[in-house]
């Protein structure tokens, strides 16, 4: 019986490859070619191509761009009882101090734990993609989906087909232990994904969508016969759809495999599961799995933010919803409250983007000759094309707070014209204001206000004319003989200067803070977080100490020597958000001559063996404080890195002036490090 199915099994993959291309005239009525698996291919109304094929140049290698690291790496398999290997992708800037998910990403049946590289490169795939602020830094790990001590595709490759299935077993005993042991790893389920082609994409279904307590992303790239009935792996659909955060099918139309895709299709859209179903114009070839892996890892982790500071996430295909014409005229989807009203971060005189009290993004888009319009926020309806040639849409609930975003508009990722402009993910794109319920500590009032100043200075180290803003309080021009203190205050990764004065008006929380007594009036200077050389040569080369040069011996005196402060170490604080907090971390603990202050907003944390370890913490640092958005450490997400609330507490115990503070409701965004230095402030420069 088994030597009759893999003999079946070899002809459908025979009979994929080599399927003829169709006819596409006509492509609501079905299309009919010599197929695999049972006889020819039939196209139905659902089998399109829902995301454009991307340009080749998604996989060729750029300079100007930060680089990942690509390493073998053997672990012992107890399922096999050997040594076995596995190539695994870690992002740029990768840090044991940051935690991150993990993709999963198996082979099909002739390939082992090279076949992705060699099919499709994506250690450049995805580094272009994370440059691009198209996807979240993540870790991909590719292992050997065939469990057997000899693991080589050698022979007659369909004879190893079992062992394919006993992978399951090496996958969860094995394989996610060895990589959680090894990398700094977010470990719950929310932040691991499994997807794969061919034998690999029946596998990711098979072992995804059965251990749903392990996986919330599935991904099946042109899915093989081995892949289970539907039935059989989606077995309760209501609990399905509440454990998944996405699952991802695609086919190419030329394939002859795309039965098995077509009927778990097909069964998805009966229990009304969300799913994407992308079949373009290829058959069983790495073009399409290249494409797709391409689509499928923009959607990954958008919640997690792990070490990006953007909320951009390619847009999912939502199910189409009853609906009413909202107060304009629109339909507008059940469930969606008709009270939007215009973006505080709109251009002047533009109506939209608006936001309703659910949180909800309502856009329009005047786009007459698009042929697809949708938005980078993952889980948006449809976006409908009305008489007037505009397209609207909807979001889905978002925090309060701030969000970067783009426009998809017939696959090309562009502003919105409506919006105003703020830089993130390494470039200048669109944002939007959700206008949180405590706005009032940032809000423009009728108060005594400080400047933002723009300035430059010559840095040796880098030989290079760097920008800094700098927050002088009310007063500063008028009283020239008082001093100041001064905070040194550092964005996140794919940010620069302009953050924390644009996004996280700092300026307006000081003002605020200074006009009600609660915090002193100080200094903030905040500068570019990266010097050029690392900036060009990836963040995987990043030495910190080239900035600390920049910070520590040019920019403080400069600093010093032309504005009015305070030089000695007691009235000078540092602090950052994400990687900024890293910096932060590095920088101060090597400098404590310099730095009295620290503050750690969503990265690192000051722990006993730091103090330990310090020369001098307990005489020079008069205060630490860490800080983190609530959705980031729940449910032990910061398990590997130690709980901050813990570590904040052993400094407490130590003697050391330390304080917690958690971000109600925000996650790895704007809103909590806004929050974080409205807390922060009133504690700098007390104890004079």
């Amino acid at each position: 019986m088994m030597k009759r199915i893999l003999v079946l099994f070899a002809l459908c993959l025979l009979q994929a490859v080599q399927a003829p291309a169709q006819d596409d005239a006509n492509p609501e009525r079905p299309r009919r070619g010599r197929g695999g698996f049972g006889g020819p291919i039939e196209l139905g109304p659902d089998d399109k191509q829902t995301y454009p094929d991307p340009a080749d140049d998604i996989v060729k290698e750029r300079e100007d761009v930060p680089h990942g690291k690509l390493e073998m790496i053997e672990y012992e398999s107890k399922t096999v009882g050997t040594t076995r290997k596995m190539n695994v992708y870690t992002p740029p800037g990768y840090s044991d101090e940051k935690e991150y998910p993990v993709l999963y990403l198996l082979h099909g049946i002739g390939g082992d734990e090279t076949e992705w590289q060699r099919f499709a490169t994506p250690d450049v795939l995805f580094d272009n993609l994370v440059a691009d602020g198209k996807a979240v830094p993540m870790i991909v790990v590719m292992p050997n989906g065939r469990a057997q001590k000899n693991d080589r595709a050698e022979g007659n490759v369909m004879a190893s087909a079992p062992a394919f299935t006993v992978f399951e077993r090496d996958l969860l005993d094995d394989v996610i232990p060895a990589i959680e042991s090894r990398y700094s790893v977010k470990t719950e389920r929310s932040h691991r994904a499994l997807a794969g082609l061919s034998m690999g994409g029946g596998q990711s279904l098979n072992f995804g969508l059965t251990n749903l307590d392990t996986f919330a992303w599935v991904g099946g790239f042109s899915s093989a016969p081995n892949t289970k009935a539907s039935e059989e792996l989606i077995s309760e659909p209501e609990k399905t759809k509440e454990q998944l955060e996405l699952l991802y099918l695609s086919c190419g139309n030329k394939d002859g495999l795309i039965r098995i895709s077509q009927r778990m299709q097909r069964y998805l859209k009966e229990n009304n599961i969300p799913h994407v179903w992308n079949v373009d114009s290829y058959g069983h070839d790495p073009t399409h799995w290249r494409n797709n892996l391409y689509h499928f890892a923009q959607m990954l982790f958008h919640d997690d933010s792990a070490s990006s500071t953007t909320d951009e996430e390619p847009a999912t295909k939502a199910e189409e919803m009853p609906s009413e014409n909202d107060s304009a005229g629109n339909n507008i989807p059940d469930g969606i409250k008709d009270d939007f009203q215009s973006a505080p971060t709109n251009q002047a005189g533009k109506d939209y983007p608006q936001v309703n009290s659910q949180g909800r993004i309502k856009f329009r888009v005047v786009a007459p000759e698009a042929k697809s319009v949708a938005t980078t926020f993952r889980d948006s309806t449809e976006f409908v094309k009305g008489d007037d040639g505009a397209w609207i849409g909807y979001s889905r609930p978002l925090d309060e707070g701030f969000h970067y975003y783009e426009l998809i508009i017939d696959g090309a990722h562009v502003p919105d014209p409506n919006s105003k402009y703020f830089f993130g993910a390494m470039r200048w794109g669109s944002g939007i204001e959700i206008p949180a319920h405590d706005r009032d500590f940032y809000a423009l009032k009728n108060v005594p206000h400080g400047q933002v100043r723009e300035i430059y200075f010559h840095s040796e180290s880098t030989d290079s004319e760097r920008r800094v803003f700098v927050y002088t309080p009310p007063g500063y021009d008028s009283s020239q003989e008082e001093r100041y203190p001064v905070l040194y205050l550092q964005h996140g990764w794919g940010e620069n200067e302009y953050g924390w004065s644009a996004q996280g008006h700092a300026g307006l929380i000081m003002d605020n803070l200074i006009a009600e007594g609660k915090a002193k009036p100080f200094l903030i200077v905040m500068t570019y977080g990266m010097t050029n050389e690392i900036r060009m040569g990836g963040l995987r080369n990043f030495d910190i100490k080239d900035f600390e040069t920049v910070l520590v011996d040019e920019l403080v005196p400069h600093i010093d020597k032309n504005f009015r402060t305070l030089t000695d170490q007691p009235n000078r604080a540092m602090a950052g958000l994400s990687m900024g907090s890293m910096e932060t971390k590095s920088i101060t603990l090597r400098n404590l001559d310099k730095f009295s202050h620290i503050g750690l907003f969503s990265g690192a944390t000051i722990g006993k063996e730091d103090v330990e370890n310090t020369d001098g913490f307990k005489d020079k640092v008069d205060l630490v404080f860490v800080s983190y958005g609530s959705k980031e450490v729940a449910g032990g997400r910061r398990r590997r890195g130690g709980d901050p609330a813990e570590s904040v507490e052993q400094l407490r115990e130590m003697g050391i002036d330390a304080h917690y503070y958690l971000s109600p409701e925000t996650a790895h965004e704007w809103q909590s490090w806004r929050r974080s230095l409205k807390e922060f402030a009133p504690l700098l420069f007390q104890s004079e």
